[in-house]
């Protein structure tokens, strides 16, 4: 595997520079997919509070990529499923610190969407991941 970066985020002329995430990325390499992911470890225990799962995921994510060959840099794309929007949103300033601590200053393009239900009673989200591991 090369230590040049595999992937490179697309900005359109004239737009303005997105905050924590990538309009769009650019990637070479082999396409790892995560499955959702939830806030709970090893043992199926879930952290506690919305940024607690949420950090755990993070974790969870980066296992599953390191585990298929890859780098959190190779991360092209994570869509967020959230229980509840309106905590999602009061979340942001803690969001962010978490989001740094597992992934550092890559950010891939994402999405978050609102639904009403996971398959997890205890999950208040899951993220889906794409990683485009070097070719």
């Amino acid at each position: 595997m090369s230590d040049v970066p595999q992937s490179r985020a697309i900005l359109p002329e004239g737009w303005p520079q997105p905050r924590g995430y990538a309009n769009g990325m650019v990637a070479e390499g082999r396409v790892l997919v995560t499955g959702g992911l939830v806030g709970w470890d090893a043992q199926g225990v879930f952290a506690q509070g919305f940024v607690g799962q949420l950090r755990q995921t993070f974790l969870n994510i980066r296992a599953v990529v390191e585990a298929g060959g890859g780098r959190v840099e190779d991360i092209v794309r994570l869509t967020w499923y959230v229980t509840d929007i309106a905590t999602y949103r009061t979340s942001l300033k803690e969001i962010g610190p978490a989001y740094r601590e597992v992934f550092g200053r890559h950010f891939p393009a994402m999405a978050v969407v609102a639904v009403t239900a996971l398959v997890e009673p205890e999950a208040l989200l899951e993220i889906e991941a794409t990683a485009v591991v070097g070719a």
